[in-house]
């Protein structure tokens, strides 16, 4: 069969057909998350058809399976079609999903199983009347490229750190500027790494630029004070959404997502009380628990991770070429302190998912390995008095959490792990950081690259100054003239990894706003 590719209309424009009189049996699908609990739910609209609300999205793609995402307006049966077929018109499977209904916000996940090596899928996606399956709402379309074969390339990009600062959704962009720069690469997938929306981070209307200018928002009740109950947070999730050219992006392009802080607020860890008279709730843990029942609902996020409670650390196996190492930084992550101590069992990974790691790392017959972090290894990220990130300033051997990541990289050492490289963001720069045992305090590992790259539509900062410990040299910065710079002036970035079948070299590109490329590096693969 042939197949093509999905122009702007065609992606956010409902394609006209006719809503589906039968819907055939499911060949499986993910029920609601198993954490989410009971709460109040908003208000939804009855009488005439169901309607999808926030567009269609698809995440966690691997061998012969995938999650479509969409959202209703009330109560109904999310219903995907899927075919080679840009017009549905041959050989289209239909694959029937969950029940939607106030308890998940009305959000769905389908799962999309027994697909094809290598090929470019359309998929579109229905809300189906619970009482007449001949009611169903408009369908809306969406692509994703199932994991390669053999003689495939892999190209995805990576960025982070989504509407904050008070740079929300600005309709004389399109939603967010960089967006369409992200959508012409045409990437496999996009892995987000971490701050996927500003929880605590409001907008107002209008912000005036340097030059005079004003920068306009778009802004919602939600978007409009610090999040705090759950349906603030799913305000989030919602208002980004708004953003025409992002719903474009995120409905032909599979998505990776991993969280950090400010899917809750800035630089949080377990067990907090915060001291932010923005808040009433003061407790991080239960600000924490609806951040991160909205990230399960509103991203389509699979069922992957082998933690039991619902933490989002994952593998994701993308065919020969590569595997991505989902990492949950936030979640295990030990209080902020001056990060100096002799012994340290926590840091930000936890015993439980270091174990995890090294495992995983070990079976892997993949080529390469994209250890996806959220947080940069030698970066110094202060919180205060205090260190937020693993590096805490002091050049010599590894202390505090930074104990962790010791662990971990004298682990791929041992047993002799070849071809991982390090993806972040976080710090709203981009960079390349090259680590040696040549230059470093703890010399126990093989020499790595970690690329940064970000922000995507907030404010940028940087750069920051590099702890010794590992051995970290910074072979290319670029950074903002001022400490939160807007998008409108530029400074925004994303970052893109091509892998040749043939020669099975790994490219990085550290892109701008519009695309360009500032820095590219090519890696070999050595033999293990």
């Amino acid at each position: 069969m042939t197949s093509g590719s999905l122009d702007r209309r065609t992606v956010l424009r409902s394609t006209g057909l006719a809503a589906a009189a039968s819907v055939a049996a499911s060949s499986g699908f993910l029920a609601p998350h198993a954490g989410a609990v009971p709460g109040s739910a908003p208000a939804f609209v009855r009488g005439g058809r169901p309607r999808l609300t926030h567009g269609v999205q698809s995440g966690d793609v691997r061998p012969g399976g995938a999650v479509v995402w969409g959202r209703a307006d009330r109560p109904s049966r999310l219903v995907v079609e899927v075919s080679r077929d840009p017009r549905f018109r041959r050989r289209v499977r239909t694959v029937r999903g969950p029940v939607v209904r106030p308890g998940t916000d009305l959000t769905g996940h389908v799962a999309l199983t027994d697909l094809p090596t290598g090929a470019e899928l359309h998929y579109r996606v229905r809300a189906v009347d619970l009482d007449d399956a001949r009611r169903a709402s408009e369908p809306v379309v969406g692509r994703l490229r199932t994991a390669p074969g053999r003689g495939d390339d892999v190209r995805f990009l990576w960025s982070g750190d989504i509407a904050g600062q008070g740079w929300g959704v600005n309709p004389e962009y399109g939603g967010f500027r960089i967006a369409d720069a992200m959508t012409r690469r045409d990437p496999d997938f996009f892995l987000c790494s971490g701050d996927y929306v500003y929880a605590d981070g409001p907008v107002q209307e209008q912000v005036e630029l340097p030059d005079g200018s004003i920068w306009r928002n778009e802004v919602t009740e939600a978007k409009s004070k610090v999040a705090e109950t759950l349906a603030e947070f799913r305000g989030q999730y919602a208002y980004n959404l708004l953003a025409d050219n992002w719903r474009e992006f995120l409905a032909r392009t599979p998505q990776v997502v991993q969280w950090d802080d400010h899917e809750v607020t800035n630089n949080w860890y377990p067990g907090e009380i915060l001291d932010d008279e923005r808040y009433r709730v003061k407790d991080v843990d239960t600000l924490a628990r609806r951040g991160h029942r909205a990230f399960h609902e509103w991203t389509p996020l699979s069922d992957l991770s082998p933690d039991p409670d619902g933490r989002v650390y994952r593998k994701i196996a993308y065919g020969p070429l590569l595997d991505v190492f989902v990492l949950d930084m936030r979640t295990f992550k030990n209080p902020n302190t001056a990060n100096l101590e002799p012994a340290e069992r926590q840091g930000v990974l936890g015993a439980r998912q270091t174990r995890w790691l090294l495992r995983e790392l070990e079976r892997s017959t993949a080529t390469w390995k994209v250890i996806a972090a959220d947080l940069p290894i030698g970066l110094l990220v202060p919180d205060g008095e205090a260190w937020e990130g693993i590096a805490n300033g002091d050049d010599g051997a590894p202390l505090g959490r930074e104990q962790g990541i010791a662990t971990v990289l004298s682990g791929l050492k041992r047993l002799g792990i070849r071809n991982h490289v390090w993806l972040t963001a976080d710090v709203h720069y981009t960079a390349a950081h090259h680590y040696s045992p040549d230059r470093a305090a703890f010399t126990d590992f093989d020499p790595f690259w970690e690329f940064v790259s970000g922000p995507l539509n907030a404010g940028a900062f940087g750069p920051s100054e590099l702890d010794g410990t590992f051995g970290p040299r910074a072979a290319f910065v670029a950074a903002p003239p001022a400490p939160n710079t807007s998008p409108a002036e530029g400074s925004q970035f994303f970052g893109e990894v091509e892998i040749d079948a043939g020669t099975k070299a790994l490219t990085v590109h550290l892109r701008d706003v519009e695309g360009a490329s500032l820095f590219s590096r090519t890696l070999r693969p050595k033999r293990r």
